[in-house]
């Protein structure tokens, strides 16, 4: 009496590509495009700090999705690759951040 052991078929492989579209000039098929690069979470924060008013680590954490650790390590990484940050209190205690020119010396 031998039992035999059946194995599960295997699902074929999905692809993960992007998805073809008709040239109408060329009447070929060529990857599509989109028509504006999206804009990155970095050049997202960059630019609020930027600002006048600077922001907040709430607005930078809305602003991305990023939990507060991860918004004040990246803002560690900025000051570790020579970025200018100041940090500065409101008046109702809230701590905001702001990127400074750096001045290099001759």
């Amino acid at each position: 009496m031998t039992k035999e052991i059946t194995t599960p078929t295997k699902q074929p492989r999905k692809m993960v590509r992007k998805p073809l579209t008709l040239a109408s000039d060329m009447g070929t098929l060529a990857p599509a495009q989109a028509t504006s690069k999206p804009q990155t979470k970095v050049s997202l924060v960059v630019g609020l700090l930027q600002q006048d008013a600077g922001a907040s680590l709430a607005d930078l954490c809305q602003a991305t999705g990023w939990l507060p650790h991860t918004c004040r390590a990246f803002l560690t990484g900025l000051r570790k690759k020579g970025r200018g940050l100041e940090r500065d209190k409101r008046e109702d205690g809230t701590t905001i951040y702001k990127m400074t020119a750096i001045e290099v010396a001759a």
